[in-house]
Formats: structure tokens, C-alpha cells, sequence
């Protein structure tokens, strides 16, 4: 159930929430459910006016979940949206979070706009963003996969994609069906499946090291209409916290491999903000419930 209005600023120990988390995609969804049903008073913020996360710029289907085959991103951001609705969670939908403080057992969440939340726990879902390499989205730029992609209109053009992993692959082939002229992969390696690679057209493979020009568009001076970037992920921005919190080499968040508890005690981090070795919709979910199930246990303690 949404929360409009009013302070939300708690004023004893009676009126904390015993979760705040923060982001709705797959994974905060995940474990703000699973709170709600596990009897636990959690509340669900997210900067974006809907839940789904990065689904709702997915149009294509999903046929890696056993129990939604072909599901579009849209479809499975719709669903989250009747989960939550369904469970009765408590939402703040687009709204920032700006900053949390405290420590555990009273956190303070600030919303954009001066508004607080305080509560128990609180958990970063705050997923991912695409790399841009040093480039400039725009209409000839197109970094990431999604509804920008899946809406462009490739007809007649020269298209390089530039990346060697699964996204870059799969857009390969995506683009190629949309009337492409060429599309040309440019990538140091090839980290994509195997069938994939196998699929693809040898002449249009450039393995090795390659430059790129965002003015001209331009890649090891062969001139295209379109860039398609592919470098993989990033975490999003944090909130302003409380401590550093660890992080690997590429910055993602460090968490107990058991209960996705960060270094701060009370503060969870979940989904695709960590890393973990296989990202995606069931893996996020996941981990969204082992997090609920700790903060259960914790709860239960008190």
C-alpha cells in the first residue's frame, strides 16, 4: 500500500519499520515481500514511479524463469507490482533516497525532499547501471540493452556494437533482424555463450584491441551510423552512508555469502549491487529472500 503525506519520521521504538529497502526492482521487491508475509513491518522506497527496476526497460521475453517462460520485462515489472499489492507492502514510489545514517537497530533513510524513514534494518537494492566507456548517450550512442534498442530503427544502417559479452551478442542478432545494412562486434574478448558466437558471422566477429571516436562514430576508422555499447555493468549510485562500506575490485558491494549482510551490521545489500556470480531476475529474487529471512531472525531476537 503506498504511504503519502505526512512525516514518516518515526518517534519511539514501537514505530520503527523493521525494514527499509531500498530499490524495487527483482530483488528489493523480493525481500520486501517476503517480510510483509513473514509478519514483519517493512516499507519499500523506490526513485522510479513503479517497481520493476531495469524490467521496465526490457520489452523482450524471459525464458529463463521456470515458472514464467516467455514473460516479457514489462510483464514481469507488472507482476512484481501485483505481488507487492497482493502482500500489502508499505511503498514509496518515486522518490530518492538521499542518504542513510545511524547504525543497527536505527537507521535513518532521508528522502529527497526532507522526509525520514527509520528503521531496524535496511537493505540496498539499488542494482545497476550500464558502462558507458567514456561515451555520450544519444540518438546515435545507444549504451545498454532495452526499450531504447528494442525501439531504434536500425533499417539500412551500419551498426557496431561494441562489446563481447552475452548483451552484445544477443543485440547483435536482435539488430540484425531490424534491417541493419552490417553490424560489426567489436569486443578484446569474447565472454558470450558459446551458441551464441557459433551463431554469429565470423567476418562480423573483431577480436583485439579496437578504438573508438564518439564524434565521428568512428571504430578502428570504419565510420557507422550507430554505436550500440555493450560494456557490461555498474553499480548505481549509493546514498550518502554511514560508513564505507567494502567493496571489490570493480565496486561492487561486499556481503555474507549466507545472509547478504554487509560489514555495517543491519545493513543489507542484495541483487545485482553485489555481483553475484550469476545476475539475473531469480538470482536477485533470491537473494532478496535470504535477506527477509535474516532480518526475521533478527526481529524475532528482539
Amino acid at each position: 500500500m503506498p504511504v503519502a503525506g505526512g512525516s514518516l519520521e518515526a518517534d519511539g521504538p514501537e514505530d520503527l519499520f523493521d525494514a527499509a529497502i531500498i530499490g524495487a526492482g527483482p530483488a528489493g521487491a523480493s525481500c520486501a515481500i517476503w517480510l510483509a508475509r513473514l509478519g514483519c513491518r517493512a516499507i519499500l522506497i523506490e526513485a522510479a514511479g513503479s517497481p520493476g527496476g531495469l524490467l521496465r526497460e526490457t520489452p523482450f521475453r524471459n525464458d529463463w524463469i521456470a515458472t514464467q517462460p516467455g514473460a516479457t520485462g514489462f510483464e514481469l515489472a507488472a507482476n512484481l507490482g501485483v505481488s507487492l499489492a497482493a502482500a500489502s507492502v508499505s511503498t514509496i514510489m518515486g522518490r530518492r533516497v538521499d542518504a542513510v545514517d545511524g547504525g543497527q537497530g536505527r537507521f535513518s533513510v532521508h528522502l529527497a525532499g526532507g522526509q525520514s524513514v527509520r528503521a531496524r534494518h535496511v537493505v540496498l537494492a539499488t542494482g545497476v547501471q550500464p558502462v558507458r566507456g567514456g561515451l555520450v548517450p544519444g540518438e546515435s550512442i545507444l549504451i545498454g540493452p532495452g526499450r531504447h534498442v528494442a525501439e531504434a530503427r536500425f533499417t539500412g544502417q551500419r551498426v557496431a556494437i561494441l562489446g563481447g559479452g552475452d548483451n552484445a551478442l544477443e543485440n547483435y542478432a536482435f539488430i540484425r533482424t531490424r534491417g541493419a545494412a552490417q553490424v560489426h562486434v567489436y569486443a578484446r574478448t569474447l565472454r558470450g555463450q558459446r551458441a551464441a558466437i557459433a551463431a554469429a558471422e565470423p567476418a562480423d566477429l573483431h577480436v583485439g584491441t579496437y578504438d573508438v571516436d564518439g564524434l565521428t562514430l568512428c571504430v578502428s576508422g570504419q565510420r557507422y551510423d550507430r554505436l550500440v555499447v555493450m560494456y557490461g555493468w555498474e553499480p548505481s549510485p549509493l546514498p550518502e552512508m554511514p560508513a564505507k562500506l567494502a567493496r571489490d575490485r570493480r565496486g561492487f558491494l561486499d556481503v555474507h555469502p549466507h545472509t547478504c549482510e554487509t560489514r555495517l551490521a543491519g545493513l543489507f545489500a542484495i541483487g545485482e549491487v553485489t555481483r553475484r556470480n550469476h545476475p539475473c531476475v531469480v538470482t536477485a529474487m533470491a537473494d532478496g529472500i535470504v535477506a527477509a529471512k535474516t532480518i526475521q531472525a533478527s526481529v524475532e531476537l528482539t
